[in-house]
């Protein structure tokens, strides 16, 4: 054996040099862990526990290597009268609660619920992982929680531990032991502990670092000769408030804001609501905070590619972060006031400031009717239009009928109505998209074909197909007039469905596409205002569909109306 690499392993010194290692914001750092097998068979016990001092209480907590808060402490307890929350009067709490009072089953792990509700953590059972959703939208994993190791990523620690006044601190406690003799091993009763010195289980201190390290003679336990313990604590303090993050702490130094076009000179200005005119006395110099800020429509297509994270609807657009009023009433650009664009992430102020024009006239009418002269007023854009006709369908369905003549999308296919819009530019892949979107939210998917049929006369039933036949023939059936021009553009936009892509001559020869091409006027028109066009015919659909419900003439009873 290698006697300098064994008295190496049971100095501990790499373990205490982990251990003492600074910690980064995007550190995973463990908080919990139980090991109890070395590599290669040998002999180690390591536990790792963490607490949370109040700072009141660091130098008292650095005065003693030993733990302020054990396995299985920091559970709520009535003592002498007096509830305490975790069991300690010194204001000491747990992070990790480790439970171990049901004795018939194995002990448990849980993570501070005070911490996972702070920062809203999802808990994914199947990985074990607690995940969060960033102002990105992305999925951050802030905990993982395996049996005898749990990990918590150092920032959102820190983040809790800024309001809470406490620091984070990493309780440890080693063993290593060897079957070597004290006298192979070159250890003299001094540092065995036989013998009292100055440096024998000193305590060590190194900033907000101490521990102890002692040597003790094992002989005659197991097959070990000597052990080796290490016990201490590394305690981390909480970020500045001033470097928080939280705004009610940040100085307005440290908030950041990106500069936007505001006039037809192309003079930009930063979008910071406390350096903008507020129309009250305030910064008479700067642009008004009521300043339309003008943007690219194709601003917008980002958020229409994400329907999942992102929702555009009539006047907004937002995530469950972060929403912020829009005019997207034009057909070409998209105004925001400049005051709502510090509403923005960082980040997504940069993507608005990409798509940023010069402007070009004023807002639309219907912005302005709602906004200054305070009058209701609907869109006039055809992709807004048909979102809000197709929730009036609905309604009336609930109302007169009791079920859907447009069944929702199933789960995994909401994100096709969502998407609808009129396209920012001329790109056939995305027209085919959103003929296929269209599609699917009118037809394909959509039709309640099952009570469709039971609208038509038993004797009739087997003689029916499907989908728009059997909408048709229910019209006729129920002697509904006006229906024949819905049914024309329905098939047109069915045999449109499959392609208008030239990489497809075979389709573009197909007679049922020419004749939807034609209908649709296609050649003459660009695809923004192709499917512009379509979707006025859309609107038109779900207007007579609205009306032939709210008549009566769909019920079971065939009513006078609703």
């Amino acid at each position: 054996m290698n006697f300098d690499k064994e008295r190496e392993r049971l100095s501990q010194a790499e373990t205490l040099k982990d251990l003492k290692r600074p910690l980064r914001l995007t550190d995973m750092v463990t908080v919990y862990q139980i090991e109890t097998q070395g590599p290669n068979g040998l002999y180690r016990e390591r536990f790792i526990y963490a607490a949370l001092i109040p700072a009141a209480q660091i130098e008292e907590a650095l005065s003693d290597s030993e733990w302020d808060l054990g396995l299985g402490d920091g559970m709520p307890i009535s003592g002498g009268g007096e509830y305490l929350r975790y069991g300690t009067e010194n204001g000491v709490e747990p992070l990790v609660i480790y439970n171990d009072r049901y004795h018939a089953k194995e002990e448990w792990l849980e993570i501070c619920e005070e911490f996972r509700h702070f920062h809203g953590l999802y808990h994914d059972r199947e990985n074990d992982q607690y995940l969060k959703i960033d102002e990105d939208l992305e999925e951050v994993v802030v905990a993982t929680a395996e049996p005898k190791h749990v990990q918590i990523r150092l920032q959102e620690i820190l983040e809790w531990l800024v309001l809470k006044d406490m620091y984070l601190s990493i309780q440890f406690r080693c063993w290593e032991r060897s079957e070597r003799s004290p006298e192979e091993l070159g250890l003299n009763p001094t540092d065995l502990g036989q013998e009292k010195s100055d440096t024998w289980d000193m305590l060590h201190r190194e900033d907000l670092v101490c521990w102890r390290h002692s040597y003790k003679d094992v002989r005659g336990i197991q097959d070990y000769q000597v052990d080796s313990h290490l016990v201490g604590k590394h305690l981390i303090e909480p970020l500045p408030k001033s470097e928080s993050g939280y705004v009610e702490f940040s100085p307005p130094s440290k908030r950041r804001y990106v500069k936007f076009i505001f006039n037809t000179h192309g003079d930009e200005y930063t979008c910071d609501p406390d350096k903008l005119d507020d129309l009250s006395g305030g910064n008479p110099d700067a642009p008004s905070y009521l300043t339309p800020i003008h943007f690219s429509k194709q601003v917008l297509d980002r958020y229409y590619h994400e329907p999942n994270k992102y929702t555009v609807k009539d006047s907004s657009v937002g995530t469950s972060w972060w929403s912020m009023k829009i005019d997207n009433h034009a057909p070409d650009k998209v105004c925001v006031m400049f005051r709502d664009l510090c509403l923005l992430p960082y980040t997504e102020q940069f993507h608005w400031r990409m798509h940023n024009v010069l402007p070009e006239g004023g807002v639309s009418e219907t912005f302005s009717r709602r906004n200054v002269q305070g009058e209701w007023a609907s869109s006039d854009q055809p992709d807004l239009l048909f979102k809000e006709h197709y929730e009036l369908l609905q309604r009336a369905c609930d109302e007169c009928l009791g079920w859907q003549l447009l069944k929702p999308l199933v789960p995994g296919d909401e994100y096709r109505l969502k998407r609808i819009r009129v396209p920012a530019v001329d790109e056939e892949s995305d027209f085919k998209d959103l003929v296929s979107d269209l599609t699917s939210v009118l037809i394909d998917k959509s039709l309640n074909e099952k009570r469709l049929k039971d609208l038509i006369p038993v004797a009739q039933r087997k003689e029916v197909k499907r989908g728009i036949n059997l909408l048709e023939s229910v019209l006729t059936s129920r002697s509904i007039a006006g229906s024949e021009r819905h049914i024309r553009f329905l098939r047109s936009l069915w045999d449109l469905r499959p392609t208008r892509s030239s990489a497809h001559p075979e389709i573009l020869e197909d007679p049922r596409y020419e004749k939807a091409a034609k209908h649709f006027n296609l050649d003459n028109l660009n695809c923004s205002a192709a499917f512009a066009k379509i979707l006025e015919q859309a609107v038109a659909f779900l207007e007579f569909l609205t009306g032939v419900v709210r008549s009566g003439k769909l019920s079971d009873k065939n009513g006078d109306g609703c």
